[in-house]
């Protein structure tokens, strides 16, 4: 079967979500007959790394079914769920640990002052109703490179956003993170595919309401050095998403990257934050979702 995009599940649920504005997507190989994971008792031993997972890469498998699951394996958070999922979550004892908030979309982002009123308004709409439902952060994106908009002005274009945000996200104890994606593979020309950009933004804003979304699978592609890269620039993130490298898949060991090692020097850096996890599985689901939280649990 052709694979389900982030986007194209997005488009189905936000035509149901009145007042909200669109976000882009990314792609899953999951089939219904793949939701029948089985659980097998709690997988989370340590609890030193907050790990989440992204509701997206498991959109066949129903809530009652996930979200049980999720507690039984001990995460306590799902990432990228839209306002009116958030209160869903709470029967389950669960939280939404990175919201979407109307802010704009990966292509159409801070970089362009023709964005700034649809991200400015979705952002001040939706953080007091974030802080309200428990959840910490929400996402933002840079854009698409533009031709006529200077890479330097493009930078200050993403500043002057943000400052005009900030201190709504200051004031309801929300942070707003802009997520880092390459454009290599997935997101040909987006404007943040490289980490010091992103930082470079989020020192210029000075808040520490605004941060980066640091997505480990896009920065191995674009910069590498991962590791001495958290460590370096650890003040600017406060978020992480995971995914094997190559092909975005399970964390084992078809891949590049040592996560095991990755998570520790993560939760040694004192890092409070969420983890989380946001591979296509393509193997049973929640088995492969298992593994991934045991292998990472520090």
């Amino acid at each position: 079967m052709q694979p389900v995009t982030r986007r194209q599940a997005l488009a189905a649920s936000a035509a149901a979500l009145a007042g909200s504005f669109g976000m882009t997507a990314r792609s899953d190989t999951q089939t219904p007959a793949a939701a029948s994971g089985a659980t097998a008792g709690r997988v989370v031993k340590n609890g030193r790394l907050k790990q989440s997972v992204c509701r997206w890469t498991y959109q066949t498998i129903p809530d009652a079914q996930f979200y049980p699951a999720l507690v039984e394996m001990g995460l306590t958070a799902v990432d990228l769920l839209q306002p009116n999922q958030w209160e869903t979550l709470k029967p389950y004892g669960l939280t939404c640990s990175m919201g979407y908030a109307g802010a704009g979309q990966i292509p159409r982002g801070l970089n362009d002052p023709a964005n700034h009123d649809t991200i400015i308004q979705g952002l001040t709409t939706n953080i007091p109703l974030a802080a309200k439902a428990g959840v910490p952060n929400v996402i933002t994106f840079f854009g698409n490179v533009q031709p006529a908009i200077a890479p330097a002005q493009a930078l200050d274009n993403c500043v002057t956003c943000l400052n005009k945000v900030k201190k709504i996200a200051e004031d309801n104890g929300v942070t707003i993170c802009v997520e880092l994606l390459n454009s290599k593979v997935n997101h040909r020309g987006y404007q943040g595919d490289h980490t010091q950009f992103g930082v470079d933004v989020v020192k210029a804003v000075a808040s520490p309401r605004v941060k980066l979304l640091y997505d480990i699978y896009h920065m191995q592609i674009m910069d590498g050095d991962i590791i001495a890269t958290i460590r370096r620039e650890i003040g600017s993130i406060a978020h992480f998403h995971t995914g094997g490298v190559p092909g975005r898949h399970e964390l084992d060991d078809t891949q590049e990257l040592n996560w095991r090692g990755i998570a520790k020097a993560i939760v040694d850096l004192g890092y409070t934050g969420y983890f989380a996890h946001e591979f296509q599985p393509t193997r049973d689901p929640l088995t492969s979702l298992r593994e991934a939280v045991g292998l990472c649990d520090v």
